[in-house]
């Protein structure tokens, strides 16, 4: 087992005192949005100064053989802190194949990386799954259109805003949801967001999902004056997460995170499709082709319990993660066929296996190489996340 130290990254839409609080660290000042804990080149973690990737390159061991079979040399997870004090972009990912496309597009075209109109960081896809660690509030995936196009009769918009949703009335499937997407992008007309805005006030008390609706609406413009996008944001499913519950975003999910502090696992990537709430580029063609345009249903992703911890069920193979309450319990960490991150986000920790043993206060982090078993016991939430081959 190694001590392992993240990299704080700042975004616009941080904090500046939750990441600090948890690391138990001197606010900077900045809104620090993000805590990496993984071997992505852009901001790797260290092990005693030394980079996570490279680290791991000299170390294949390591990450075991099943792992290196399926990833190559690049270590597949990233774990992170992620501090929301104002809503992300509208954003989507891509799957494999659309990566690896527009990552090899945009080489030959010769766009740099580092350009505002780059797509395509990487060739890698980017399934996430976020944990809450404390009242969590996001948007996920599209609603059903009818019970889309009802809300916003309830709010008395019918007329003011039939033209922009009545296909989702008119005609069925994918296309509908892309046609009115795509019209609500090309809008300029501000006066119709501020009176769906202003009829949203007058229904931010009512229950259930008028009052969601309302209460995004209104949560939005707040960051957002009178944007057109905040429409978009309107055809998205609203989630609610209490302390310890996860929501699981596939590969083409349009999707925004509100306000909230999270652990999120995520594939190692930094491919990012925005679609609105955001003054960067937005490639609509891309979009379009990206976002998967099908109603679905949003809550809390399963979970199962896994000897004393709860393991968090997906999909993807990138990777996989449990969340433990020791309550001074000695407990086995989670086994896998290669190396894992445990993370404390409360509490006192002790990891204790054959090469020894590291105590992790709150917000500290060990890499734990692949076979080693190791045993926790403490008052912290462990945190465990692995490749999840």
């Amino acid at each position: 087992m190694l001590p392992l130290v993240g990299r704080v990254r700042n975004y616009a839409w941080g904090s500046p005192t939750a990441i600090p609080e948890i690391l138990g660290t001197d606010p900077t000042g900045e809104p620090q949005a993000e805590y990496w804990l993984g071997a992505h080149p852009l901001a790797p973690a260290t092990v005693d100064g030394e980079p996570l990737d490279q680290l791991l390159a000299e170390h294949p061991e390591w990450v075991g053989k099943r792992c290196r079979k399926l990833f190559g040399d690049r270590f597949p997870v990233l774990t992170k802190l992620l501090a929301a004090d104002k809503p992300l972009s509208l954003q989507a990912h891509p799957n494999a194949e659309q990566a690896k496309e527009g990552f090899a597009r945009e080489e030959a075209a010769g766009v740099p990386l580092d350009a505002p109109e780059r797509t395509y960081k990487d060739d890698w896809p980017k399934p996430e799954l976020l944990i809450a660690l404390n009242e969590f509030d996001g948007l996920c995936g599209f609603r059903q259109p009818r019970e889309t196009v009802e809300l916003f009769g309830r709010l008395g918009l019918a007329d003011d805003l039939g033209s922009v949703i009545k296909p989702l009335s008119q005609r069925k499937g994918s296309a509908a949801l892309a046609q009115v997407f795509l019209d609500i992008l090309s809008l300029d007309d501000t006066e119709l967001v501020a009176r769906t805005v202003q009829a949203a006030r007058g229904h931010l008390g009512d229950p259930h999902a008028l009052g969601d609706f309302a209460r995004t609406a209104v949560e939005l413009d707040a960051h957002f004056p009178h944007d057109p996008s905040i429409l978009a944001a309107l055809l998205l499913n609203r989630v609610h997460l209490e302390p310890g519950e996860a929501m699981y975003l596939p590969p083409r999910t349009l999707h925004s995170y509100l306000h909230g502090v999270a652990v999120e696992v995520m594939a190692s990537s930094d491919n990012v499709l925005r679609g609105g709430l955001t003054r960067k580029h937005i490639d609509v063609d891309e979009l379009i082709r990206v976002v998967e345009f099908v109603p679905s249903e949003a809550g809390p992703a399963p979970r199962t319990p896994d000897h004393g911890f709860v393991r968090y069920i997906t999909p993807t193979l990138e990777f996989t993660a449990w969340r433990g309450d020791l309550n001074h319990h000695r407990l086995s960490v989670p086994a896998t066929k290669s190396c894992r991150v445990a993370l404390a986000t409360d509490g006192e920790a002790e990891l204790r296996g054959p090469s020894g043993s590291i105590d992790l206060d709150v917000g500290q982090a060990a890499l734990i190489p692949y076979g080693e078993e190791v045993t926790a016991v403490g008052s912290a939430t462990l945190f465990v996340t692995s490749p999840g081959v």
